[in-house]
């Protein structure tokens, strides 16, 4: 493996990361796709883990962080984490901290009147399905969508 190689790669990741944080399993996986040898990959993550560029768990609360704006549920955000290769056991210390201050029950009926005001043309009981299934693909708890459409 030669140094020039690993620099390739090295300087590629710092281009990666200048744009937004990434997972390791993320990074690996393009600097695969870029044709990168195992050994320059592992020993680039290593650099990069070394010298605090690359955290599993500043990602994970990062993302985390960015994707509750949105807002999308725990649900989501768990398997948006998993499909980034996030450890499961950072990803559900990342989510239970976000449950402290995300008001899942505020948010939900919010979003479900919303969303009906828009719907106000189609018939109601079309209108709540779509509704919960709207709310199903943002990731948040069925209990929750319940409580929120007999709200509406």
């Amino acid at each position: 493996m030669s140094d020039k190689t690993f620099e390739k790669a090295r300087d590629y990741a710092f281009l990666l990361l200048k744009f937004r944080l990434r997972s390791e399993n993320e990074l690996a996986l393009r600097l695969k796709n870029k044709k990168y040898p195992p050994e320059v990959i592992t020993r680039v993550v290593s650099f990069l883990k070394e010298r605090d560029f690359l955290n599993d768990k500043e990602f994970a609360r990062a993302w985390v962080a960015s994707r509750a704006k949105k807002p999308f549920g725990a649900r989501r955000l768990r398997q948006e984490l998993g499909i980034k290769g996030v450890d499961k056991d950072i990803v559900e210390a990342e989510l239970k901290l976000m449950a402290q201050d995300y008001p899942e029950g505020e948010i939900v009926p919010r979003l479900a009147r919303i969303k009906f005001e828009k719907l106000h043309h189609i018939e109601p009981l079309q209108a709540k399905r779509r509704i919960y299934e709207y709310l199903l693909r943002r990731g948040f708890s069925v209990d929750a969508i319940r409580c929120a459409l007999e709200g509406l």
